[in-house]
Protein backbone atom coordinates (compact mmCIF):
# COMPACT_ATOMS: atom_id res chain seq x y z
CA UNK A 1 0.00 0.00 0.00
CA UNK A 2 2.86 2.36 0.85
CA UNK A 3 4.44 1.77 -2.60
CA UNK A 4 1.15 2.61 -4.31
CA UNK A 5 0.85 5.91 -2.43
CA UNK A 6 4.48 6.83 -3.20
CA UNK A 7 3.92 5.92 -6.85
CA UNK A 8 0.79 8.11 -7.06
CA UNK A 9 2.61 11.02 -5.41
CA UNK A 10 5.43 10.66 -7.96
CA UNK A 11 2.96 10.61 -10.86
CA UNK A 12 1.17 13.74 -9.59
CA UNK A 13 4.50 15.52 -9.08
CA UNK A 14 5.58 14.74 -12.64
CA UNK A 15 2.22 15.82 -14.00
CA UNK A 16 2.47 19.10 -12.08
CA UNK A 17 5.93 19.79 -13.52
CA UNK A 18 4.94 19.13 -17.11
CA UNK A 19 1.32 20.27 -17.04
CA UNK A 20 2.09 24.01 -17.13
CA UNK A 21 4.44 24.00 -20.09
CA UNK A 22 3.15 25.44 -23.32
CA UNK A 23 4.58 24.68 -26.70
CA UNK A 24 4.23 27.44 -29.24
CA UNK A 25 4.58 26.44 -32.85
CA UNK A 26 6.08 29.22 -34.92
CA UNK A 27 6.05 29.00 -38.69
CA UNK A 28 9.52 30.09 -39.82
CA UNK A 29 9.56 30.78 -43.53
CA UNK A 30 12.07 33.06 -45.24
CA UNK A 31 9.38 34.06 -47.74
CA UNK A 32 7.05 35.39 -45.04
CA UNK A 33 9.36 36.08 -42.08
CA UNK A 34 11.89 38.86 -41.69
CA UNK A 35 14.53 40.03 -39.24
CA UNK A 36 14.60 43.25 -37.27
CA UNK A 37 17.37 45.14 -35.49
CA UNK A 38 16.53 47.49 -32.60
CA UNK A 39 18.87 50.38 -31.81
CA UNK A 40 18.24 49.57 -28.11
CA UNK A 41 16.12 46.80 -26.65
CA UNK A 42 16.55 48.11 -23.09
CA UNK A 43 15.88 51.71 -22.09
CA UNK A 44 16.95 52.83 -18.60
CA UNK A 45 14.95 55.90 -17.60
CA UNK A 46 17.00 56.35 -14.42
CA UNK A 47 15.28 57.71 -11.32
CA UNK A 48 11.88 59.38 -11.40
CA UNK A 49 9.33 60.39 -8.77
CA UNK A 50 6.03 58.61 -8.16
CA UNK A 51 3.46 59.99 -10.59
CA UNK A 52 5.94 60.95 -13.30
CA UNK A 53 5.46 59.64 -16.83
CA UNK A 54 8.26 58.40 -19.04
CA UNK A 55 8.07 58.13 -22.83
CA UNK A 56 10.56 56.41 -25.09
CA UNK A 57 10.64 55.41 -28.75
CA UNK A 58 12.33 52.07 -29.46
CA UNK A 59 13.72 52.54 -32.96
CA UNK A 60 14.20 49.54 -35.25
CA UNK A 61 15.13 48.66 -38.80
CA UNK A 62 13.67 45.89 -40.94
CA UNK A 63 16.86 43.99 -41.83
CA UNK A 64 15.12 41.22 -43.74
CA UNK A 65 13.85 40.78 -47.29
CA UNK A 66 10.08 40.96 -46.73
CA UNK A 67 7.84 43.62 -45.13
CA UNK A 68 7.76 43.60 -41.33
CA UNK A 69 4.23 43.24 -39.97
CA UNK A 70 3.76 43.88 -36.25
CA UNK A 71 0.51 42.26 -35.15
CA UNK A 72 0.65 43.11 -31.45
CA UNK A 73 2.62 44.80 -28.69
CA UNK A 74 1.70 43.99 -25.10
CA UNK A 75 3.22 45.38 -21.91
CA UNK A 76 3.70 43.38 -18.72
CA UNK A 77 1.68 45.96 -16.79
CA UNK A 78 -1.30 48.21 -17.46
CA UNK A 79 0.86 51.18 -16.44
CA UNK A 80 2.86 50.81 -19.66
CA UNK A 81 1.28 51.57 -23.01
CA UNK A 82 2.98 50.61 -26.29
CA UNK A 83 2.02 52.13 -29.63
CA UNK A 84 3.36 50.44 -32.76
CA UNK A 85 3.14 50.99 -36.52
CA UNK A 86 0.05 49.30 -37.93
CA UNK A 87 1.26 49.46 -41.54
CA UNK A 88 3.98 47.13 -42.90
CA UNK A 89 7.59 48.32 -42.64
CA UNK A 90 9.43 47.53 -45.88
CA UNK A 91 12.92 46.00 -45.96
CA UNK A 92 15.53 48.61 -45.06
CA UNK A 93 12.97 51.00 -43.56
CA UNK A 94 13.06 52.32 -40.00
CA UNK A 95 10.15 52.35 -37.57
CA UNK A 96 9.45 53.15 -33.92
CA UNK A 97 7.52 51.57 -31.11
CA UNK A 98 6.51 54.34 -28.71
CA UNK A 99 6.10 53.35 -25.06
CA UNK A 100 4.75 55.40 -22.17
CA UNK A 101 5.16 54.35 -18.53
CA UNK A 102 2.97 55.96 -15.85
CA UNK A 103 4.62 55.60 -12.43
CA UNK A 104 1.48 56.47 -10.42
CA UNK A 105 1.19 53.95 -7.59
CA UNK A 106 4.60 52.42 -8.32
CA UNK A 107 7.79 52.56 -6.27
CA UNK A 108 11.17 50.92 -6.32
CA UNK A 109 12.97 49.22 -9.19
CA UNK A 110 10.88 48.69 -12.31
CA UNK A 111 11.32 46.41 -15.33
CA UNK A 112 8.41 46.74 -17.72
CA UNK A 113 8.55 44.19 -20.54
CA UNK A 114 6.99 44.93 -23.91
CA UNK A 115 6.38 41.78 -25.96
CA UNK A 116 6.27 42.34 -29.70
CA UNK A 117 4.51 39.81 -31.94
CA UNK A 118 5.50 40.08 -35.59
CA UNK A 119 6.55 38.05 -38.60
CA UNK A 120 10.14 38.02 -37.33
CA UNK A 121 12.82 35.49 -36.67
CA UNK A 122 12.98 35.11 -33.69
CA UNK A 123 9.54 35.80 -32.33
CA UNK A 124 8.39 37.19 -29.97
CA UNK A 125 10.71 40.15 -29.36
CA UNK A 126 11.07 41.49 -25.82
CA UNK A 127 11.87 45.12 -25.04
CA UNK A 128 12.56 46.43 -21.53
CA UNK A 129 11.83 49.78 -19.90
CA UNK A 130 13.77 49.89 -16.63
CA UNK A 131 14.46 52.39 -13.87
CA UNK A 132 13.62 53.32 -10.32
CA UNK A 133 10.56 55.13 -8.97
CA UNK A 134 11.30 57.18 -5.84
CA UNK A 135 8.85 58.42 -3.22
CA UNK A 136 7.88 62.07 -3.32
CA UNK A 137 9.83 64.13 -0.81
CA UNK A 138 7.73 65.47 2.03
CA UNK A 139 9.20 68.71 3.11
CA UNK A 140 8.44 70.87 6.00
CA UNK A 141 8.46 74.64 5.96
Amino acid sequence: MKKIIIGLVAIFALAACTGNSKTEVVNVNSKTNTTVKFTKDIYDFGEITVGDKVSYAFEFKNTGNVPLIITNAVASCGCTMPNWPKEPINPGEIGKINVEFNSAGKKGLQDKIITITANTIPTPIKLHLIGEVLKKNKCCD
